[in-house]
């Protein structure tokens, strides 16, 4: 199943989330890519904008992820986290990338383009689209705990 996929990032996180753009329009496991933004480091829309405008369209059922980029990825998940049913990430590394989706079902990863080379988060976003959450995982408990807390 190709997925439909949200990409975005402020200012400081343009130049990756152009190349990443790029990879996953041609990545025969993405359908879609939907852009929210911004397209030149000149663009001063504050990245909360960038990342809540992604992780809506992730609850709402519009996309079944999102990749978020900013200076250090940390702004763009602590916004997009904000929106009810969303579980962000920010992973730097192969393990975190893959502990965000198989224990706890993260729908978006978000990276910092001042943190990481642009070779490295290539990878990790190829890691990323590999990975799926099994809903009769131990985790899945965990997760069930998460979602009903943010509904309690």
């Amino acid at each position: 199943m190709a997925l439909t996929l949200v990409i975005g990032g402020d200012n400081a996180g343009v130049d990756y989330k152009s190349a990443l753009k790029a990879q996953l329009e041609k990545d025969p496991r993405v359908a879609r890519v939907i852009d929210v933004g911004v397209d030149s480091a000149d663009d001063g829309t504050f990245y909360p904008n960038i990342a809540t405008a992604a992780a809506e369209k992730v609850a709402a059922g519009e996309a079944d992820r999102a990749l978020l980029f900013c200076g250090t990825g940390l702004g763009v998940a602590i916004a997009a986290n904000k929106v009810k049913g969303v579980r962000a990430v920010t992973a730097h590394d192969v393990y975190s990338v893959q502990r965000s989706v198989l224990s706890n079902n993260a729908q978006v990863l978000t990276m910092g383009q001042r943190v990481i080379g642009l070779e490295l988060a290539r990878e990790l976003v190829n890691q990323w689209l590999e990975l799926t959450f099994d809903e009769t995982s131990a985790s899945a408990e965990k997760v069930d705990a998460i979602t009903q807390y943010e509904n309690s």
